[in-house]
């Protein structure tokens, strides 16, 4: 891939993301309708979250996401699916980083943009065997989180298992080793994390991690080491 397509699509992605995920946060963040809690669990209202320090979170992260996709991806036809997943991964991630839930009615939909642009990514190119090998990681990722979900309901949310599908889904089209890494990736490290946490007495065993960040941060992990790990693990 040429550098200036690099650079172009970098500065693409991050000014495409930043302003989106500026301004989509907050806006959904006072429209999300809140969950049905059991007794005794409390939450920070997502309405209370829906101000500047939101927004400011949100853009960044998204344009740092949107830069590093469009730095790696070039001016693939994939991109503007990555982007999307940006957008909504720097809102789902700031949310449940504050509050330990990662919104279906913000899920959800992200699936079904997310695979529009995967399908109109194969549409455009003829690689129908990415399209597949995607849907089949969607399946695979969503199938072994809800192992771990039934099996350690305390320790992963099905929020999480909504999510591991959707990022499945984007890995699986780049390929095996970026999805293997990518989600996997994200898992290793949100129990290293909270490990960590736990004996460093910054919080109790009884007490949640938010994975949903680490499990973003694995993605795009996976989407800049997958090839070379890879290439390491084949050779």
């Amino acid at each position: 891939m040429p550098a200036e397509n690099a650079l172009l699509a970098a500065g693409i992605g991050a000014v495409v993301c930043g302003p989106a995920a500026y301004v989509l946060g907050p806006w959904l963040m006072r429209r999300i309708p809140e969950p049905v809690l059991d007794e005794g669990e409390t939450k920070t209202p997502y309405v209370s979250l829906a101000g500047r320090r939101a927004a400011y979170w949100c853009g960044g992260l998204a344009a740092v996401a949107g830069a590093i996709l469009g730095w790696v991806l070039g001016l693939d036809a994939v991109l503007p699916a990555w982007l999307v997943l940006a957008v909504a991964g720097a809102v789902l991630g700031y949310i449940d980083a504050r509050t330990r839930y990662l919104p279906s009615v913000i899920i959800w939909p992200t699936y079904l943009v997310v695979g529009l642009g995967l399908l109109g990514a194969a549409l455009g190119t003829g690689e129908w065997g990415s399209l597949w090998r995607a849907l089949i990681a969607a399946a695979i990722g969503f199938g072994v989180f809800y192992v771990l979900w039934f099996a350690f309901p305390r320790g992963v949310g099905f929020g999480d298992v909504r999510l591991s599908g959707l990022l499945g889904l984007a890995l699986g089209w780049l390929g095996w080793g970026q999805f293997v890494s990518g989600l996997y990736g994200g898992f290793f490290l949100g129990a290293v994390v909270g490990i960590a946490l736990i004996v460093g007495r910054v919080m109790t065993r009884k007490q949640m991690v938010p994975f949903g960040p680490f499990m973003l941060v694995g993605a795009l992990g996976g989407v800049l080491l997958g090839v070379p790990l890879e290439r390491l693990y084949a050779g």
